[in-house]
């Protein structure tokens, strides 16, 4: 990050914000930095950005994805912009972004959902996932991990889906019937919003209906004598799975954890597929779980979900297979074994399980639990804050700790910026099942 200035006065810096989330935090960051003394600048990509940035210091780009590059470098240039915050690097535009950054040699920091959920926050310094700087080797993270206190696990910040998706509509339904004021921009989004809007609605319709149908079957996993392995399903829309796997969709990750399954795991064991609590039901994922479980013979050893307590679900698991979802933080922290498929922050070997998928379905390694513990405190104390996205407390109390790390450079520290990034993004396989 970049340096302080003369002894006593840290030198002013320039921050540009780019998208952020449908929430106030940016903007309450920006606020504490010039607090602070720095200069706080905003591009706004579409209506949406505008509303929630409401202060001085707000830039309109109205052009083309093609020149945002060239936009992009002579406005750091012009106004001197030292970092840049952004959240969502695998947006196109945030892609264009960091590679401008770099060459210019201004600071990134990634502020996204927080890999300790449910009121954490992520600032990570230059990448996430794949290009994350945390480090991967044990004993590098045992020994930064060494002087650090156990983190204050008890939950201080709650938010509701109705906060949620209120900031989502106000972000949103601007930019659908406004779309001339910014005609250019693209949507990172795979779906439309309004199709988006229409699924929650019939979800929540029947939310009392498939959280019944959840802890039933839930119950009987239980009850039975049986080992079970969990796979949480992520949003299709997520750029974890987007551009931190190998996988073009999801269908294509089950398809080829089904197969597997059906193939080495043992003949009593089972599998439950967890739909997650934000999906917008555009995808009839219980339908084609059903379908390519009968193709396989798998009858009555194949389970879905749509509600219930993931927690509760996992402790009592043989092990929990994921793309790279933060669920699989939850899973290690129970001391349950983790099969990662993508690229994630917390596959790390002692950690999660490193064989190959058919031999873990008969043999799931355990989390080294000394590591665990460390990897969970240094998390805590280098690329985490408490607060959230939507609530006036959470983002209040992480736009605090943000302006503050970013004040004191301290992002990723302490010890935990491995360079180069030490993972790799996988290459996609090809397609073994499409879209409908």
């Amino acid at each position: 990050m970049t340096s302080a200035g003369a002894v006593g006065r840290p030198r002013q810096r320039v921050f540009l914000f780019l998208q952020g989330p449908s929430s106030p935090i940016f903007r309450k960051i920006a606020d504490r930095l010039e607090a602070l003394g720095h200069r706080c600048l905003r591009i706004n990509l579409n209506a949406g950005d505008q509303i929630f940035w409401r202060r001085k210091g707000g830039f309109n780009y109205r052009g083309t994805a093609t020149a945002w590059p060239g936009y992009l470098e002579t406005f750091i240039a012009e106004h001197g912009v030292t970092d840049m915050l952004l959240l969502g690097e695998e947006r196109p535009y945030h892609r264009a972004a960091s590679a401008v950054a770099r060459r210019a040699g201004v600071s990134v920091a990634i502020i996204e959902m927080g890999y300790l959920r449910p009121d954490w926050l992520t600032l990570e310094r230059n990448g996430m996932s794949s290009n994350s700087h945390f480090p991967i080797d044990a004993g590098q993270i045992l020994s930064a991990a060494s002087n650090l206190p156990e983190p204050d696990w008890r939950k201080r910040y709650s938010q509701t889906f109705l906060a949620d998706a209120s900031y989502d509509l106000l972000y949103n339904l601007p930019n659908v019937f406004f779309w001339f004021l910014f005609p250019h921009y693209r949507r990172h989004a795979i779906f439309h919003p309004l199709a988006e809007y229409a699924g929650w609605v019939r979800r929540l319709l029947s939310e009392k209906r498939r959280s019944a149908e959840a802890e039933a079957t839930v119950a009987r996993l239980l009850s039975e004598d049986a080992p079970y392995f969990v796979y949480p399903l992520q949003l299709e829309t997520d750029f974890q799975l987007r551009a931190h796997s190998p996988f073009h969709s999801q269908k294509d990750a089950i398809a080829e954890v089904l197969t597997s399954f059906s193939a080495f795991a043992t003949p009593d064991a089972r599998i439950v597929f967890k739909v997650h609590p934000l999906d917008n039901d555009l995808i009839a994922w219980r339908k084609f779980i059903d379908a390519k479980a009968a193709a396989l013979g798998l009858s009555g050893r194949v389970f879905y979900l749509d509600g219930g307590n993931l927690d509760t679900l996992g402790e009592a698991s043989a092990g929990m297979i994921t793309v790279n979802s933060t669920a699989g933080l939850h899973a290690l922290k129970q001391g349950r074994p983790v099969k990662v498929l993508g690229t994630a922050v917390f596959d790390i070997a002692g950690l999660t399980d490193q064989q190959p998928l058919e031999i873990f379905w008969r043999a799931p390694q355990a989390p080294e639990p000394n590591l665990a513990n460390a990897m969970f405190r240094l998390l805590a104390a280098s690329i985490q804050v408490r607060g959230n996205f939507y609530s006036r407390a959470g983002t209040d109390a992480g736009a605090e700790a943000i302006a503050k790390r970013l004040n004191e450079n301290s992002l990723n520290e302490p010890g935990a910026f491995v360079d180069p990034p030490p993972r790799r993004k996988p290459e996609k396989r090809a397609r073994v099942a499409s879209l409908p």
